[in-house]
């Protein structure tokens, strides 16, 4: 991976757009993933049950991985009782868990009957679309392994498509930290009735503009410039950064960003916001 340590999140997130298709077939092509997807190729296909599944490490582990779950994959036992679930039962677990990561495995392998059958695994595009997920969590995480908030910026942009609704935000510690910093929530919000936090985003924020390219960059530009102010990694070459960064030292005493206006398409025309 191209190293953006040091540098702004903006400034990083502009060297990752343009590099991005080609470290993508670096790391398909190369080293362990590329060995890791010839290996869940070969042989997800057999895979017909849950038990197949957490049985076969290999395929497993890939899935897991997938869904940034590896930190996860040894609770098999707990796996195993979220796949046999059924969605439509309100005690199954998978309706019961707050982490939106097991939600997205649960609907990506599609078992069914007790988690005894899913025709997903024989289908290539299902497949093709498995190694995507997983090039696409391997290319955040080692981004994030460098720069924690161009970590997040591209974990948004990877889910905003599937963001249906307030309590999707609120299910997924990332996405939370996205929209109360973009909105200038206060962190201490999320102590909340979940309903009640719902209920204010929702006064407060369109969700469809996450579904339109230009806000979503918009926000998404915002909040590493934001966030950057906040962790202090404001750089000579980022008047945004430096500006927002010297507020936030001046007006709050404990570190927490405090709103104030400032014009941001004079300082960075490229955000949209005024």
């Amino acid at each position: 991976m191209i190293s953006v340590t040091g540098m702004s999140t903006y400034n990083a997130l502009i060297l990752a757009d343009a590099t991005e298709e080609s470290q993508k077939e670096v790391l398909t092509t190369t080293g362990q993933h590329s060995r890791a997807i010839a290996s869940f190729l070969e042989q997800v296909s057999s895979i017909e049950t849950v038990d197949d599944l957490v049985d076969n490490y290999e395929v497993y582990s890939f899935v897991m991985k997938a869904y940034d779950l590896e930190d996860e994959i040894f609770g098999k036992a707990m796996v195993k009782k979220i796949l046999s679930g059924d969605e439509e039962d309100d005690d199954a677990l998978v309706n019961k868990l707050t982490d939106s990561r097991f939600t997205a495995l649960y609907e990506a392998m599609g078992f069914s009957e007790g988690g005894t059958v899913t025709t997903n695994t024989i289908d290539p595009e299902w497949q093709q679309a498995m190694v995507d997920q997983y090039i696409e969590q391997i290319y955040s995480n080692e981004y994030a392994d460098q720069n924690e908030t161009l970590g997040t910026v591209l974990e948004v942009r990877n889910k905003a498509e599937g963001i249906e609704s307030y309590y999707d935000l609120l299910a997924d510690e990332n996405l939370t930290d996205f929209i109360y910093t973009v909105l200038n929530l206060p962190s201490d919000m999320s102590a909340l009735d979940v309903d009640k936090q719902a209920e204010i985003l929702e006064e407060k924020f369109d969700l469809e503009d996450l579904q339109d390219p230009e806000e979503l960059e918009k926000l998404l530009r915002r909040y590493a410039i934001i966030k950057d102010a906040q962790d202090g990694t404001a750089t000579a070459n980022s008047a945004a950064v430096t500006l927002m960064s010297s507020a936030v030292s001046a007006l709050s005493s404990d570190g927490q960003f405090v709103p104030i206006t400032i014009d941001m398409s004079v300082i960075y025309p490229s955000t949209g916001y005024e």
